[in-house]
């Protein structure tokens, strides 16, 4: 029998090689939806992605990626293949935590008995105990996600892991200056950890904690809660020092150049010159004083600054200007903005107005700086917005009055429209909406079971079946039933440390709570988000798997004490750790296909199809990360479509992006604009109030309007209550001279529409207030005068179309704009012949139609929404042009790239009926309408009976009437009638 120290280790690497198997079986192949595309294409080339910033994950992603050698293709699964390779280490430093707890536990059953002295027995039930633990969460349901895809958080899980293990590992050495060491290497982990995600320093109040405990044998209740206030107290300056440095570098700075008159970042230089003077001065005084304590403080804080050091990364790569560099952080001043994510605004968290409350002042918060000439100069300040008394409420949670959280706001706690809401409102929130639905659901996903991936899906219960349940929702590769085996276990270990080792339990105890509910608690969750967020609590996840892995031990212990016939020790272990290994083995089995990325490359097909539905030299807007950050990636990477100009609505709104638009990039020349900074800077033009002027009632000229805010003409301006001057839109119409000679050279009008061109284009915008991208794409049109092609997404939010489809053609995936408009078309015209090209022969659809592979919620939602409706618009076109034949061959071209097989019919498929009829192909229309019928009255049933509810029934009672519609219109009456009883059954219950 090996010594246990080997066979500890040896297991280890056993389940580090099972981890590593899994992930890189199930790897995704290329860059997925979300940020991947980001950060692969930040990765390929070393740019700079969205704010803080994750230097070191971007710099092993660059040497990851170096693997592809050449195949550009290839760049984007080499780099995953790094969160494949951290996500492995990281279950195997969760291991070695599991197993160094556990031995702590059998100690204390065992006084006396040397740390490093067990049984054979004692051993595999220690290894044993570690296995479980390390494999169930290996191959639960979040920690599997972000391990198989180029995101942060199986990163940042490993350095979690490995602080955590280190702090543990820590607590062995008896010998001081070895121990410190640690200390050191902790507090460089840490350093490191910052340059891949902050979410790590979460979890230093407890290694405060960690050390309290070893220091003090006899440690007291006020003893720990002084320790736990001073480890918040480092994590708090920790967590503001990095801004506040920053902050105190840009006054250094300032001094130097503005009163000394220094060249820009020379008081930067002295900054860091002095801080790193200092600290070395106060290291070599601590050995000359003797002082162990100070000089190991210093030390770790060095190293730490050494570990944050990878942000250098960010200053140099954002000086040479790459295509992607948000934030523009190459200097000081951008840099403390980039770090302090001032982009995304902020959350009230201890006191400030609720989603009711609308601001009746505002004063001057912290200026704002810019660099003009040699100096730096403050060109506004921040605006602080006054409330009524009544407006505002400690804690609050029912904060936010942005897009329809107000209307959610009021739904989920039935408040009336205009009614203020409470403290108790405000704290039924708080338990039933973000602990309950964001925060323990999806611990439960991952210890219980999924219902499905539908958006806002619940979680199982051991006696949830399958009965009466949707044939949708049954077949759902997301739906695993975990029978609560886990989570019991977890509960059953966490009970387990608390009777053994209550000091490792509180520990681990607050690990799990400052990443879970602690989390949520600063995170103030607002009612709706783009996507799932279980991926933000991983790390509580983990310390549950603590709890899971010592579960063993508690079941075993359990078997020892209240059964005879397990008194023999080795058949007990056996058995037990047989019964237990049991449920990772049944957690991989379930979960495989719903989270096997292997054959799965649409995020990557969805961008080229979109860039294919745009002409050379395009303008495309598009909105948010899955419409834009998949464009980055083909265009970055894979050098697809460099001519097309990506213009992302979501941040048109910030001075740097659009001055990074004014530039040329790759093939495609700068956009055209006529707006200088100073009217797009910071705090410029940010809202753009409607005020209807009665003198300029039927419409204003868009280039003389744009003139007027570039000189900031009183003409259009208004004073805002602190007395200063605010641009207006005076008109809620706009018209646009069109030049004529410009659009015949462009060749881009069809002869049949030339005629219906106008000398001018006019539409009415609407009587609402302009956000700054709607400024900067009104000011892009005019300026452009149709020398580019200028296009829209078709999953763009319908006010940025700024009231414009009628002037829109479909090709595609994308709206043209065109100097001819259609009356009637308020959702664009089709020219048949670009979009039946571009449909039909510029598009990528690999591995759509396998059913095997998995699609979730994110690809069935958009990408073939998008798809669809394309199709369906180009055959409906093609039919009223009499070209049936080629309407026959889009159909079924759609059916073969987008079977019902591997993406099931959604809410624009009834129109396949009723295209289907139209062609006279009834069979496939039929089947069609039966399969959806069948389905709808499923789903409806399910939610009738109060079981569940799988879709929304709005959406499947559309469906049933589209349906019943499309049979009568082509007069087959039979089918009508018996899909107009359906209907008819759940119309009146859900109508």
């Amino acid at each position: 029998m090996p010594s246990f120290k080997r066979l500890n280790t040896l297991t280890g690497w056993l389940v580090f090689a099972i981890a590593f198997v899994t992930y890189a079986t199930t790897v995704e192949r290329t860059a997925s939806f979300w940020d991947c595309g980001e950060f692969i294409a930040s990765s390929f080339k070393l740019q700079i992605p969205h704010p803080p910033g994750a230097p070191l994950f971007l710099l092993l992603g660059r040497i990851f990626s170096m693997l592809s050698l050449g195949d550009l293709t290839r760049v984007a699964y080499w780099v995953n293949m790094g969160s494949v390779l951290a996500s492995a280490f990281t279950i195997l430093f969760l291991f070695w935590t599991i197993s160094l707890l556990a031995q702590k536990v059998l100690a204390s059953q065992q006084a006396g008995q040397s740390k490093r002295d067990y049984t054979t027995t004692d051993s595999w039930l220690i290894i044993g105990t570690s296995a479980v633990g390390a494999l169930t969460y290996t191959f639960s349901d979040t920690f599997w996600f972000s391990a198989v895809e180029a995101e942060v958080y199986g990163m940042s899980s490993f350095f979690t892991a490995i602080v955590v293990w280190a702090a543990f590992r820590w607590e062995r050495i008896d010998d001081v200056a070895s121990a410190n060491r640690w200390l050191i290497l902790i507090a460089y982990l840490t350093g490191l950890s910052i340059g891949v995600h902050l979410l790590n320093l979460v979890i230093v109040p407890v290694l405060a904690l960690i050390y309290y405990f070893h220091k003090y044998p006899k440690p007291t209740f006020w003893g720990g809660v002084l320790t736990l206030v001073i480890g918040l107290v480092v994590l708090g300056i920790i967590n503001a020092s990095i801004p506040g440095l920053l902050g105190i570098a840009f006054a250094v700075e300032r001094f130097f150049v503005n009163t000394l008159g220094l060249p820009f970042n020379s008081g930067t230089v002295f900054f860091a010159v002095t801080l790193l003077g200092a600290i070395a001065y106060g290291i070599v005084w601590s050995v000359r004083q003797q002082r162990p304590m100070v000089n190991t403080a210093l030390l770790a804080l060095t190293f730490l600054l050494i570990g944050y050091g990878s942000y250098m990364q960010v200053l140099v790569r954002a000086s040479f200007n790459p295509p992607i560099n948000e934030n523009s952080p190459d200097g000081i001043l951008n840099f403390r903005s980039y770090q302090s994510r001032e982009q995304y605004g902020s959350r009230s968290l201890l006191y400030g107005p609720v989603f009711t409350a609308h601001p009746i002042d505002q004063k001057r918060g912290a200026p704002m700086w810019k660099k003009e000439k040699d100096k730096y100069v403050i060109f506004d300040y921040q605006p602080e917005y006054i409330y009524a008394s009544g407006d505002e409420m400690l804690f609050p949670r029912l904060y936010s009055s942005h897009l329809n959280h107000p209307q959610l706001y009021r739904q989920m706690l039935g408040l009336a429209e205009g009614q203020k809401p409470t403290m108790i409102d405000n704290l039924r929130f708080l338990f039933t909406y973000q602990l309950n639905h964001m925060w323990w659901r999806y611990l439960m996903w991952n210890f219980a079971g999924r219902e499905s991936d539908e958006e806002g899906a619940g979680y199982l219960m051991p006696w949830s079946s399958n009965q009466h349940v949707p044939d949708l929702l049954k077949a759902n590769k997301a739906r695993d039933n975990f029978y609560m085996l886990p989570f019991l276990l977890g509960l059953f270990g966490s009970i387990f440390q608390y009777v053994r080792r209550r000091h490792d339990f509180l520990v681990v105890g607050l690990l799990f709570l400052l990443t879970g509910i602690a989390l949520q608690v600063f995170l103030n969750s607002p009612p709706s988000e783009p996507r799932e967020r279980d991926y933000i609590y991983v790390g509580s996840f983990y310390f549950f798997a603590i709890w899971l892995g010592l579960g063993v031990m508690a079941v075993a212990d359990v078997l020892r004490t209240f059964f005879l016939k397990f008194k023999s020790v080795t058949f007990r272990n056996e058995f037990v750790l047989g019964m237990c290994l049991l449920v990772p083995v049944m957690m991989c089995v379930k979960s495989w296909d719903n989270h096997n990325r292997d054959h799965r490359f649409h995020s990557v097909d969805f961008a080229k199809n979109m860039l294919n539905s745009c002409a050379y030299n395009g303008i495309l807007f598009t909105e948010g990360d899955n419409d834009t950050f998949p464009l980055w990636y083909v265009q970055e990477v894979e050098g697809f479509r460099r001519d097309i100009r990506v213009c992302n609505l979501s941040l048109l709104g910030t001075e740097w992006y659009i001055q990074q638009m004014k530039r040329k990039t790759y093939e495609s020349d700068a956009v055209p604009m006529t707006l200088e900074f100073d009217q797009f800077n910071k705090g410029k033009n940010d809202i753009v109030p409607f005020y209807e002027v009665p003198g300029v009632k039927n419409g204003i000229d868009l280039q003389q309007y744009l003139s007027l805010v570039k000189t900031n003409n009183p003409a259009i301006q208004v004073p805002l209550t602190t007395g200063e001057m605010t641009n207006i839109l005076p008109s809620s119409v706009l018209f646009l001279p069109i030049d004529k000679k410009a659009v015949d050279q462009a060749k881009f009008v069809p002869p049949t529409l030339r005629p219906f061109m106008k000398d001018t284009l006019q539409w009415t915008l609407g009587k609402k207030d302009l956000f700054k991208p709607d400024l900067i794409m009104l000011d892009m049109i005019a300026t452009n005068n149709w020398q580019r092609p200028i296009y829209f997404s078709s999953t763009l939010a319908n006010d940025h179309y700024l009231n414009l489809k009628n002037y829109m053609q479909l090709e595609g995936y994308t709206y043209r704009l065109m100097p001819v408009a259609v009356p009637g078309a308020t959702d664009g015209y089709i020219n048949s012949d670009i979009m039946y090209t571009n449909m039909m022969h510029k598009t990528f659809w690999r591995e759509f139609d396998n059913p095997d592979v998995y699609y979730d919620e994110t690809y069935k939602g958009p990408p073939v929404i998008s798809a669809r409706i394309a199709f369906l618009r180009l055959a409906d076109q093609l039919i009223r042009e009499g070209k049936t034949d080629k309407a026959r061959r889009v159909l079924d071209y759609s059916l073969k790239v987008m079977p019902d097989k591997s993406l099931p019919y959604d809410q624009v498929s009834p129109n396949y009926v009723r295209l289907l009829f139209a062609i006279n192909d009834h069979k496939k229309a039929l089947t069609i309408a039966d399969t959806m019928v069948t389905r709808a009255d499923q789903n409806l049933s399910y939610a009738l009976r109060r079981e569940g509810q799988f879709s929304n029934p709005n959406t499947d009672l559309y469906v049933l009437q589209a349906i019943v519609d499309a049979c009568k219109d082509a007069n087959q009456l039979a089918a009508a009638t018996k899909y107009e009883a359906v209907f008819q059954k759940y119309l009146k219950v859900f109508g």
